[in-house]
């Protein structure tokens, strides 16, 4: 298994249109992500990276939106490493990683500042690339001049739900969806008979997943019971004949 500590960091992209297709896969990434973001609650959410920063939500009832980049793109986002996010601990509500984790050099790290600040039972999503897939096999080939595909993490959906679950989420929602390489092709048919087919029979072999994970935790110490069991007294009829006369 490929270990997570990067060497040094992949070729991160800051906006979406660097990657081929990107604002396609933007849009379709939107759509996947409006009815879990229904789901969220709170008062704060915190979109992480240029990916997610430019991530619509638009069905999200979470109002105040954090962008978290590490390179000033807007009057309003927030200049942090993913790595060493500036916000106390238990105060964010939910957060969004779209391919962060395929572009961090430590990404256990990430997931560490994350599970810091993030509350409990407050929501996180990871979209990601899945290396189960045609876009997993071609990334190896030298097609993409951009090298952002080649030097991407592409962590399986197991692994990430596998950390998740060490941090004590609960996964509450599963998805995978576009059946592309994302190298050959000019558009993205999420609709054509090829896609449909795929998304039916072979949905564990998409190009992307989407999971969403739900932060419990549970108390140290055990809680008394309120209730007892009590045994139930029956006494026991003694007859004056079997009382021994001293």
């Amino acid at each position: 298994m490929k270990p997570a500590l990067q060497s040094q960091r992949p070729v991160y992209p800051n906006q979406w249109q660097a990657l081929h297709l990107g604002l396609h896969l933007k849009n379709i990434t939107e759509q996947r992500l409006g009815a879990p973001s229904r789901q969220f609650f709170g008062y704060h959410l915190v979109k992480l990276g240029g990916l997610s920063s430019e991530l619509a939500l638009a069905e999200c009832p979470i109002k105040h939106r954090i962008n978290v980049v590490e390179q000033r793109a807007t009057p309003t986002g927030v200049v942090a490493e993913s790595t060493q996010l500036p916000f106390a601990k238990n105060s964010i509500d939910a957060f969004v990683l779209a391919h962060e984790l395929d572009f961090a050099q430590d990404p256990h790290q990430v997931m560490r500042e994350v599970d810091r600040c993030i509350v409990p039972d407050g929501h996180v999503v990871i979209v990601g690339f899945n290396p189960i897939s045609s876009l997993g096999c071609l990334k190896w080939l030298p097609l993409n001049s951009t090298r952002y595909l080649q030097s991407a993490n592409f962590f399986s959906p197991h692994r990430i739900k596998d950390w998740l679950s060490l941090l004590g989420y609960q996964i509450i929602e599963e998805q995978f969806y576009l059946h592309s390489s994302l190298f050959f092709e000019t558009s993205l048919d999420i609709d054509g008979r090829w896609a449909k087919f795929a998304q039916k029979y072979l949905p564990l072999v998409a190009s992307v997943y989407l999971i969403v994970g739900k932060k419990r935790e549970f108390p140290l110490s055990l809680i008394k019971s309120s209730w007892e069991l009590k045994t139930r007294f029956s006494p026991v009829g003694v007859s004056a004949r079997d009382i021994a006369i001293e």
